[in-house]
């Protein structure tokens, strides 16, 4: 029950933080679904995906799930999208990490926090590359992070681009495929917990950001 106010603040019960962020919350998500819903969305999905594969910091999740729930007849296709923009994306920070590491390359990194034991990574990174970059493409690890390092160590680019295309399909392909199959449900379930979902999705992006300075 929401307490009265009196005097300019509230008494009793105090609203729930949740609670209280949920109208922005749900106006933002309105805003995104009929985002989604425009003609030129799937483009805007696609530079997402590539940009995140890179230097981009935001999945693209956030707007392959409201395209895929405001028109779920085009789930594939917008998966199909995302994926190969994504690995297009991917070869991209492979070339950063390869020709532009000193220049480019480095100082992304060092924006991540994963060059304090960078050298040690790379003597052994491509013994394990190929789990390495499917792990990362599958996970809310920063994919870039990955697709720059695989430049840089010079990982096989065949290896690379099998494990990156693989995996990221596996990721959208299966969100996609799941909105598509449980749509009205899915659907309802996120406007009925949109502002603790919303604190989860940020929760998963602070830890991939967080997993760099451990795991690298």
């Amino acid at each position: 029950m929401i307490a009265a106010r009196r005097g300019g603040c509230y008494t009793g019960e105090r609203l729930p933080l949740l609670e209280m962020a949920r109208p922005v919350l749900q106006r933002l998500y309105d805003w995104t679904l009929g985002l989604a819903a425009h003609r030129h969305a799937l483009a805007a999905l696609a530079l997402v995906s590539f940009a995140e594969s890179s230097f981009f910091p935001i999945p693209p999740d956030l707007l392959l799930i409201p395209m895929v729930l405001a028109a779920r007849e085009r789930a594939w296709l917008i998966a199909g999208a995302c994926t190969l923009a994504s690995a297009a994306g991917g070869l991209a920070g492979y070339a950063i990490g390869f020709f532009l590491f000193e220049a480019v390359g480095r100082p992304i990194l060092d924006f991540y926090g994963a060059m304090h034991a960078f050298a040690e990574f790379q003597a052994r990174y491509n013994e394990w590359g190929a789990w390495i970059v499917a792990g990362a493409g599958f996970t809310p690890f920063p994919y870039k992070v990955i697709t720059i390092a695989s430049g840089v160590t010079g990982l096989d680019l065949v290896t690379f681009t099998v494990a990156s295309t693989l995996s990221r399909g596996a990721r959208f392909f299966l969100v996609a495929g799941l909105l598509w199959y449980f749509g009205p449900a899915i659907r309802r379930f996120i406007e009925a917990n949109l502002a603790l979902l919303t604190t989860l999705f940020f929760a998963l992006l602070l830890g991939g950001f967080l997993a760099v300075r451990f795991v690298l």
